[in-house]
C-alpha cells in the first residue's frame, strides 16, 4: 500500500507540473500574438523551497502586451502541520488529523490580471493533498471581468460544464453552487466575479476517478479562458474603464487576504510568501 502512495503523489505532481508547462507556453503565445507596443512579455522562473520540506516553481510574467501580471506556480510539498492548519483540517473532518500532523500535497495554481480592462481577471488551481488518514483532490476556476460581456460568461460556464459532465451528472452544479458561496465577499455583500467551479475534500474512495475529475478541470481552463483573451485584448478602452478594473482589483484582493483558504494555508505552512501571495495584482484602487 505504501508504494502505491507513493506511485500516486509522483504520478498527480508530475501531471500538475506538466499542466503547468503547457499553460504557461499557451500564455507566451498570447503574448507573441497580441499587437501591441514592446516586446512579448516572457515568464521569469524563480525555483521556491519550504523550509520543512519540498518546493516549487514561481513563474511570473509582468508587464506583457495581454498580461499585466500573471503567476503560474507549481509546488510539491510535505512535512508536519502547524497547531494553527492542523486544528483547521481537525475542524474539517480530516481523519486522524487529531492524531498525525504530517502531510504532502501538490498543486498548481494561477492568477491572470490583464492588460485591457475588457479582459476578465482568471484564477485557476487544481490539488491533490495527502495526509496519514487521508487523501483528498480540490480545486476550481472562476472569471472576474472587470466589464461583464454575458457571451463570454457563458463560453465559460458552458465549457466547465462540459468538463464535468463525464464524471458525475451533479459536479457541475454542485461545483458552481460550490463556487458562489466560496467566492463571495461579506463585508462588501457580492461576489468577485461571475463564479465558475470550486471543490475541495473530494475523495470518493476512487483515487483514479477523482484523479481523472481533477485532470478534466485543469485540462478545461485553457478552452474556457484563451478565446476570451483572443476575443476582447485589442478592444479599446477609456481611462474610465481603466479606473473600473483597478477598483475591482480591490475587490480580488480584500477577498484574497482576508478570506481565501490557500492564501492562509501556504501562509501558516511556511511555503514561499512570494509565491503564495503571487494573486495579488500589481496594481489597485479604493474609492
Amino acid at each position: 500500500m505504501a508504494d502505491e502512495i507513493e506511485t500516486r503523489k509522483a504520478r498527480a505532481a508530475a501531471w500538475f507540473r506538466t499542466l503547468r508547462d503547457r499553460i504557461v507556453a499557451a500564455f507566451e503565445a498570447l503574448e507573441d500574438t497580441t499587437r501591441a507596443d514592446g516586446p512579448p512579455g516572457r515568464f521569469e522562473v524563480t525555483p521556491t523551497t519550504r523550509p520543512d520540506g519540498g518546493g516549487g516553481l514561481m513563474s511570473a510574467l509582468r508587464g506583457g502586451r495581454a498580461f499585466e501580471k500573471v503567476g503560474v506556480n507549481w509546488s510539491e510539498v510535505h512535512g508536519v502541520l502547524g497547531e494553527r492548519a492542523q486544528r483547521a483540517m481537525a475542524a474539517r473532518g480530516v481523519p486522524g488529523m487529531d492524531r498525525d500532523a504530517r502531510f504532502w500535497a501538490s498543486g498548481i495554481s494561477l492568477v491572470a490580471h490583464m492588460q485591457n480592462p475588457h479582459v476578465p481577471a482568471v484564477h485557476m488551481n487544481t490539488r491533490m493533498f495527502w495526509t496519514p488518514g487521508a487523501w483528498w483532490f480540490g480545486g476550481g476556476t472562476d472569471l472576474n471581468p472587470c466589464l461583464d460581456y454575458a457571451e463570454d460568461t457563458a463560453h465559460f460556464h458552458a465549457t466547465l460544464r462540459a468538463a464535468c459532465a463525464p464524471h458525475a451528472p451533479d459536479y457541475y452544479d454542485r461545483f458552481k453552487a460550490w463556487a458562489d458561496e466560496y467566492f463571495f465577499i461579506p463585508h462588501r455583500g457580492r461576489a468577485r466575479g461571475v463564479g465558475g467551479i470550486f471543490y475541495d475534500d473530494l475523495n470518493t474512495g476512487d483515487w483514479e476517478a477523482d484523479f481523472a475529475f481533477t485532470q478534466a478541470v485543469g485540462e478545461a481552463f485553457l478552452p474556457a479562458f484563451a478565446p476570451l483573451v483572443e476575443r476582447r485584448r485589442e478592444t479599446p478602452w477609456t481611462e474610465a474603464d481603466r479606473d473600473t478594473q483597478l477598483i475591482h482589483r480591490g475587490l480580488y484582493a480584500e477577498y484574497n487576504l482576508v478570506y481565501d483558504r490557500g492564501t492562509k494555508f501556504g501562509l501558516e505552512t511556511g511555503h514561499d510568501a512570494n509565491a503564495v501571495l503571487m494573486s495579488l495584482p500589481p496594481l489597485a484602487k479604493w474609492v
